[in-house]
């Protein structure tokens, strides 16, 4: 950098003194070329000087100061060389107004001021202690610009104090104009910024990633961020920072993947996502050994058989056993004869249960190699699984149990909403969240937790379910009938939905529509929730009603049949007709549609007989505004044609 800036710097500086040199030989207006030789003189020292301290420059406004200056001097020069002319004739033709003179005299002052700035700005902080800077000449126009580098320069140079200070500062000038937040990335911000998100106090710290993630508002500027190293910085802070400044680094991350989706991999790779979860299981279920805990090694029925000193039997016979037993202690949100689970505790003691096992086993192990004096066998991956979570639950998150409940609670409500956002359409990422403990996370937050954290984890489960839909191999492993974590997942959000009052409901019903071909036949609850919500009086419950149970009765599941029957049992047909002729028209579209799929697959239903439904198709297929959608104009003469060919 010191090296470019004094070839900045050569140019100027040899323009000055040649101005000095030809105004001294005039001969016209003398008075004026001695005037500009004095400034011009003033100019050239402080030039030097900035050559001197070359190393301490701040690079964005030295360059745009000193070609600045540079031009001025072109043209200084300029000026006197039409004033050595020799010759009556010559001056004659080259008569120079005094107002060039008074207009270059400016010039050259407005570059003295803008040189002046800058070696004032990229002196230390603490060498200027509270001076005023002001504005330097070149930001007149833009005095926003002045202060963004007077700002970026104190993050160079200035104490921890004063860089935090820098930091809030830039904190509310990205809050209040995006094109300020272009600026200061623009003019190097970022670079700084993550230095004190790594060496400053907790304040500077919390001021700097909250500065990032308010910068991080289009792909172009996140892209930059990852290039500069963001993700590195901010693994770094959620392993061993202190929980609130990883509580606005997490947020940071959620507004860079939010933002610049194509980032989402980066995190990844810097593993992210495993932090993220520590910070999300961190007292919502018990620390384990083990990041990625699958279902046989964590699970509410594992706990439930010890606790019964049940024997296990065959494979298939294991599977129905699981899924009677499991129905038996879960909670069915549509009510029934059955208890309320304790899930948070049912967790903790399968939890401290396999723990303690293993503390003896490995203790147990320890005596055997002492005794026949033989060095420890790295026999598994769980040896190396333990050694990772060591240095995760280790030195550097010791004393987070200490901190106040509303620092925990937004910790956990941020690292959700990262995830939330890192989730979203990334299926190497969704398997990665899916098959460590963050699903049990979800759950238990769904039903304990409030407020924003409990928002950000249906969300979250939302993008997850989204991405299954899509990916069936992320589907049957993360979200399989006989699964634990899937089970309690499904529990509290059919509970959300049943209960049907709650901001979760929307991304509720959306996840369980997701999951529709998850669902065997033999589970039955879930339809009826979802035809309650079709008589909603909110026109987007009910369209999100619909567009679920159009994912149960499309012919892409499996079980359509069935669960067209169970939409007609549960009274879906009156609510679809009612939706049809007298709902908001996006809703009237989405209600067809389903409509439709149970016309097709159940056409000898006395119930839609008695609903008039073929009445409501044809109906339906005049409205020209409902025939224009292409699925509706597909579906609608097959459902009529269902109906027609009926003896």
């Amino acid at each position: 950098m010191a090296e470019i800036v004094k070839q900045i710097l050569a140019k100027p500086i040899q323009l000055a003194d040649q101005v000095t040199k030809l105004a001294d030989d005039a001969q016209s207006s003398k008075q004026e070329c001695a005037e500009l030789k004095s400034k011009t003189e003033k100019l050239a020292n402080l030039l030097r000087q900035a050559a001197r301290a070359s190393s301490d420059l701040y690079e964005r406004p030295t360059r745009r100061i000193i070609d600045d200056t540079e031009q001025v001097l072109e043209k200084a020069l300029a000026l006197v060389t039409k004033c050595r002319t020799n010759g009556l004739i010559k001056r004659v033709f080259s008569i120079i107004p005094n107002a060039a003179f008074k207009k270059m005299s400016s010039q050259l002052e407005n570059s003295i001021g803008d040189v002046s700035w800058l070696l004032r700005v990229s002196a230390p902080a603490d060498d200027r202690g509270d001076e005023y800077l002001g504005l330097p000449p070149i930001a007149a126009n833009e005095p926003i610009l002045g202060l963004i580098w007077e700002q970026i320069a104190t993050l160079h140079t200035g104490s921890l104090d004063n860089r935090s200070d820098a930091a809030a500062n830039l904190v509310s000038l990205a809050r209040d104009n995006d094109r300020y937040g272009k600026l200061i990335i623009e003019e190097g911000g970022i670079g700084p910024l993550l230095k004190l998100v790594k060496e400053g106090r907790q304040e500077g710290q919390e001021n700097a990633a909250r500065a990032i993630g308010l910068l991080a508002r289009d792909p172009e500027s996140v892209e930059q961020m990852i290039h500069a190293g963001v993700c590195t910085v901010f693994a770094k802070i959620l392993k061993e920072g202190s929980m609130k400044v990883q509580s606005v680094v997490a947020w940071a991350v959620s507004e860079m993947a939010s933002n610049h989706p194509d980032c989402q991999d980066h995190f990844a790779q810097n593993n992210i996502i495993r932090l993220l979860v520590s910070h999300l299981a961190f007292e919502t279920v018990q620390e384990h050994s083990k990041y990625a805990v699958s279902s046989k090694a964590l699970s509410i029925h594992s706990v439930v058989m010890a606790n019964n000193d049940s024997s296990k039997s065959s494979s298939k016979g294991h599977d129905y056993e699981d899924d009677k037993l499991f129905h038996s202690q879960i909670k069915r949100p549509s009510g029934g004869n059955i208890n309320l689970p304790r899930m948070h505790s049912v967790i903790q003691s399968t939890m401290e249960g396999k723990s303690q096992s293993q503390n003896e086993s490995q203790s147990q192990s320890q005596q055997n190699r002492a005794t026949n004096h033989a060095p420890p066998a790295n026999n598994n991956h769980n040896s190396s699984s333990n050694s990772q979570a060591g240095s995760l639950s280790g030195a550097s998150l010791k004393g987070r149990e200490y901190e106040d409940p509303a620092t925990k609670a937004a910790m956990k409500a941020m690292a959700a909403k990262a995830l939330w956002h890192l989730a979203k359409g990334n299926s190497a990422i969704c398997r990665s969240i899916t098959e460590s403990r963050a699903l049990l996370c979800f759950a238990v937050l769904l039903e304990k937790g409030n407020g924003e954290v409990q928002f950000n984890s249906a969300m979250a489960l939302m993008e997850i379910s989204a991405v299954a839909e899509e990916d069936a191999e992320l589907r049957r492993s993360a979200f399989k009938p006989n699964s634990p974590a899937a089970k309690a997942v499904v529990d509290q959000l059919l509970k959300i939905i049943d209960m049907a009052d709650s901001d979760l409901l929307i991304p509720c019903i959306k996840a369980i529509g997701c999951l529709a071909r998850t669902f065997r036949a033999t589970e039955t609850r879930i339809i009826a929730p979802l035809v309650r919500l079709l008589d909603e009086r909110e026109g987007e419950v009910s369209r999100e009603a619909a567009i679920a149970l159009t994912k149960f009765a499309c012919g892409e599941n499996y079980l359509h049949l069935d669960h067209c029957k169970a939409i007609i049992t549960a009274g879906g047909a009156k609510h679809l007709i009612q939706l049809v002729y007298f709902g908001e028209q996006i809703v009237q579209i989405s209600s067809l549609i389903l409509l439709c799929y149970i016309a097709m697959h159940v056409p000898d239903s006395e119930e839609l007989a008695k609903a008039e439904v073929l009445t409501a198709l044809e109906w339906a297929s005049k409205q020209g505004y409902m025939v224009q959608n292409e699925t509706v104009d597909t579906l609608l003469p097959q459902a009529k044609v269902g109906f027609l060919t009926l003896p």
